[in-house]
């Protein structure tokens, strides 16, 4: 039987939790405080998954790039296909906070969102 050892980011207490485990099937977990911590661990051994942030370059925009997001966490093993993707995208100005980015990112059902709004450069804008 294996062990590991965990920090909870599950709320604010950051709770120390043990797992022992054969593979991915959990045989115990302690140290939670909270029902949380039974949850991120479970999540965490058996499917990890990540909120991506990053920027994407935006032309003729008041900034060279903006700020993105996945709008919800994707699997942990997608993240650089998900950097791939967004690497090559480049907006048009106008970008509004909430525009969706890529649709449905690397077959996860999830979108990418802008998390800012870029305006036109200010010549352009008239």
């Amino acid at each position: 039987m294996e062990r590991k050892e965990f920090v909870c980011i599950g709320c604010p207490l950051g709770c120390n939790v043990t797992v022992e485990a054969e593979g991915k099937d959990i045989k115990s977990i302690t140290g939670n405080t909270c029902p949380r911590g039974a949850d991120y661990v479970t999540k965490e051994l058996t499917d990890p998954r990540r909120i991506v942030t990053s920027l994407v370059k935006v032309s003729g925009g008041e900034l060279p790039v903006v700020s993105v997001k996945t709008a919800a966490d994707i699997p942990k093993d997608k993240i650089m296909d998900c950097m791939g993707v967004l690497k090559e995208i480049e907006l048009p100005a106008p970008v509004c906070m909430g525009d969706v980015v890529a649709e449905n990112v690397c077959g996860t059902g999830v979108n990418v969102i802008a998390t800012r709004t870029c305006g036109l450069k200010a010549a352009e804008a008239t």
